[in-house]
């Protein structure tokens, strides 16, 4: 039997400071922020909600013993890409807007399923945040609103 995955369901960003970083991702990237009730004896547990996926916020701090995670976990070291039905332009006006600082574009990347305009930033520890759209129906899927190439 050939196992093949079929979608990312969450990842986990290690964060130095949640509450700075649940009201970042909440405020930036308009992500609804849940938490979990602890299970008995442990920390509880942040998830920030978008779409249907989410990223569980776990502070650096928390041990191995309260939260099972990578061996070699450290904020800031993250490069995510995140989609939006936004035009670049919108993205930048919204960035400028929330007072953070443009790393890079709009500029063409190559997405999972077509081309991307991408504008990057970072977020409170430094993990590097892709905001992106795909260009022209370029989606293989469709499933997301692109903005025409003309306005690339």
């Amino acid at each position: 039997m050939l196992l093949t995955v079929q979608a990312l369901d969450h990842l986990v960003v290690q964060v130095s400071d949640l509450e700075t970083s649940a009201q970042w991702y909440a405020r930036v990237l308009g992500m609804t922020r849940e938490d979990a009730p602890p299970e008995p004896g442990k920390p509880p547990r942040t998830a920030m909600r978008f779409g249907r996926q989410k990223i569980n916020l776990r502070p650096i701090a928390t041990s191995k013993k309260d939260w099972f995670t990578a061996d070699h976990e450290a904020a800031g070291g993250e490069d995510l890409c995140f989609l939006t039905d936004s035009t670049p332009d919108q993205v930048v006006q919204h960035l400028r807007a929330e007072g953070i600082a443009i790393v890079t574009g709009p500029g063409p990347r190559q997405g999972a399923q077509g081309t991307l305009m991408s504008v990057y930033c970072r977020d409170p520890d430094g993990s590097l945040i892709e905001i992106a759209s795909y260009v022209d129906g370029e989606r293989a899927d469709g499933a997301l609103t692109s903005y025409p190439r003309a306005s690339v």
